[in-house]
């Protein structure tokens, strides 16, 4: 009999951590979008009034020309918004942060502070998720030779126009190309104005990226200043891409385990410490029939769902930052 129930606890045990492993698997697909949803709508309202600051105004008499990309747009800092980027073939419509580090990635599709900004000469790099946090770049393998990508920075309003690739095994023609997390050639400087998007490839996975690279069809702006902030080099290898924020690990153990022990609390309560129960388990009355057990798990289980969410926002802080 001792072995069967240890059999018995056993089979319990991992039934509840199949029920954990799937709310991550949902928090991870569906949850982290809220929070992303909320950054978007802050960036947006930064981004639109940066855009009517910067935007001259138009003379009564429409004498005097506009002009549509000024010069002395201030240096974007770490997370600030630097641009919209609307990719209308594949339904993608997204305020671009600065930075490709994780928690800029959490708030939208990210840029390479070391290369210049869309719209400028050069090549303009930029990084999304593609199946979290609303995904800005999930469908990205979609874009098709010549189709539109649209870019609004404070400099104006810019159109590329994406590449043709040949795949080298298969000799197929799309509009993007899978390359080694380490291939680096994806930002250089020298192949004219574009716009380079990657994420990481397949779905699911950080082993390989994807690449779609789209040229500007028009002049470009006006360059400004690469930032020189702490943690920007010229080396794209230094950025924090393909790895987690080790940073989060106290916070993911601490939440972790406060949601654990809410969990037994709210067990324990609803099994022995209602007295209504204990009458009726020796007359082995079912518990679902109890409303004092009821009312326990339904109070309990709210605030309990509440701490797993902190927590699996800390442990999703240590996957890979384009995952």
């Amino acid at each position: 009999m001792q072995l069967w129930s240890v059999v018995g606890a056993i089979g319990r045990f991992m039934m509840r951590a199949g029920v954990v492993i799937l709310l991550f698997v949902a928090y991870q697909l569906w949850g982290t979008g809220l929070s992303t949803a909320r950054a978007q709508d802050n960036l947006t309202k930064k981004f639109d009034s940066q855009i009517a600051e910067f935007s001259p105004s138009t003379p009564a008499n429409d004498t005097q020309p506009v002009v549509t990309a000024p010069t002395d747009v201030p240096v974007p800092q770490l997370g600030d918004p630097i641009a919209r980027i609307t990719m209308k073939n594949i339904d993608s419509d997204f305020i671009m942060v600065q930075g490709v580090d994780l928690k800029w990635l959490q708030q939208g599709p990210g840029h390479f502070p070391q290369t210049p900004l869309p719209g400028q000469p050069g090549n303009a790099a930029v990084a999304g998720h593609r199946t979290t946090y609303q995904a800005p770049f999930n469908r990205i393998d979609e874009l098709a030779p010549g189709d539109l990508i649209t870019v609004q920075t404070l400099q104006g309003t810019f159109t590329y126009k994406v590449d043709s690739h040949i795949d080298p095994k298969e000799g197929t023609t799309s509009g993007h190309i899978i390359v080694s997390p380490n291939d680096l050639s994806i930002l250089d400087q020298n192949v004219g104005n574009r716009l380079t998007l990657m994420a990481c490839h397949p779905k699911f996975t950080a082993s390989q990226r994807i690449v779609v690279t789209a040229t500007l069809t028009s002049n470009p702006a006006p360059a400004t200043p690469i930032p020189a902030y702490n943690g920007v080099t010229t080396d794209a290898s230094t950025d924090a891409l393909a790895g987690g924020d080790s940073s989060a690990w106290p916070a993911a153990i601490f939440w972790s385990l406060f949601a654990g022990l809410a969990w037994f609390g709210v067990w324990w309560l609803a099994r022995f410490w209602t007295p209504t129960l204990l009458r009726k388990r020796a007359r082995r009355v079912s518990r679902l029939k109890d409303w004092k057990f009821l009312t326990t798990y339904a109070i309990g289980t709210p605030f309990v769902l509440v701490l797993m969410f902190i927590a699996f926002t800390n442990i999703a802080r240590l996957l890979p930052a384009s995952y």
